[in-house]
């Protein structure tokens, strides 16, 4: 396969890590946010949005998150210009996860993946967010698509929307990691998957957990460290109120590998200001975390 990234995404995660620190910038074009930063509420303000976004994090962070469903939101035209966002980020050298959220049975989740991860697709991204609800199993073919072309994959486990709680903390009544919570036997899957794979600094799959969540009461548990080290997509620090003092109490062993993903509490400075506020607090995780 021609095209592809020239390391696995463990490895440019973990120099990410090193040239720029953790902070993960979000590029959510809201509509409220739209009207703030004075743009139309259209596909063309999206794409502004999106792109002085992207040139705030440039030099500044090393990872940059755009939510799809605000580009969506203006069907073909909406994600022409994610594809121009997306294509500028890349270029600059920043990670793109692109946060779908997609879940389906296999075969159908399989062909998401492949047209956020084909090499020359318009979509093309360095890793994107999955749904496991209808289990692990159903993304089988997307984990093995992330390895082959050296992308990533962070799969919802304990997310931040209380809605959420009672499925991710539902116990497993049968098969494997019967008597596990769903949100912890998702874990475990994800640790296998990356333990048979070739070792890299960081897993090529690995997870969404919400910062605001109690974790112990999914389950999980984060006193005990794996190898390789699982990605951590964490949002909730900011604006949500999680402090990245705190990432160590939060996430224990997950600790190495946590990205601190931040949408609101930077995007709402304004255009004017935002190069500022990302470099700002890029120095503040870095300075607590490394």
């Amino acid at each position: 396969m021609t095209g592809l990234p020239s390391a696995p995404f463990g490895d440019r995660l973990a120099a990410a890590f090193d040239a720029h620190g953790r902070l993960c910038v979000g590029i959510d074009p809201h509509q409220a946010l739209l009207a703030e930063w004075d743009l139309e509420l259209s596909a063309k303000g999206a794409r502004e949005f999106g792109l002085r976004v992207v040139d705030a994090a440039i030099g500044r962070v090393g990872i940059v998150k755009p939510q799809v469903a605000f580009f969506e939101l203006y069907g073909s035209a909406g994600y022409a210009a994610l594809e121009e966002v997306i294509g500028t980020a890349r270029s600059a050298g920043l990670l793109v996860i692109a946060d779908a959220k997609r879940g389906d049975i296999g075969t159908s989740v399989a062909a998401y993946t492949e047209s956020w991860f084909r090499p020359g697709s318009p979509l093309e991204s360095d890793a994107l967010t999955v749904s496991a609800f209808q289990g692990v199993g159903s993304l089988a073919e997307s984990m093995e698509l992330a390895e082959l072309t050296n992308k990533g994959l962070f799969v919802l486990a304990a997310t931040s929307n209380p809605e959420a709680a009672a499925g991710q903390q539902a116990v497993l009544q049968g098969g494997p990691r019967a008597g596990m919570t769903v949100a912890r036997a998702i874990i475990e899957d994800v640790h296998a998957f990356n333990q048979e794979k070739p070792p890299h600094p960081f897993g090529t799959v690995g997870l969404v957990l919400g910062a605001t969540v109690a974790l112990g009461d999914y389950g999980i548990d984060t006193a005990t460290a794996v190898a390789p080290a699982v990605p951590v997509l964490a949002p909730g620090f900011g604006h949500q109120g999680a402090r990245v003092a705190d990432m160590r109490a939060l996430f224990g062993a997950f600790t190495p590998g946590v990205i601190v993903s931040e949408s609101r509490g930077l995007l709402t400075v304004g255009p004017r200001g935002l190069a500022e506020a990302v470099a700002r607090r890029a120095e503040e995780v870095r300075a607590s975390h490394g």
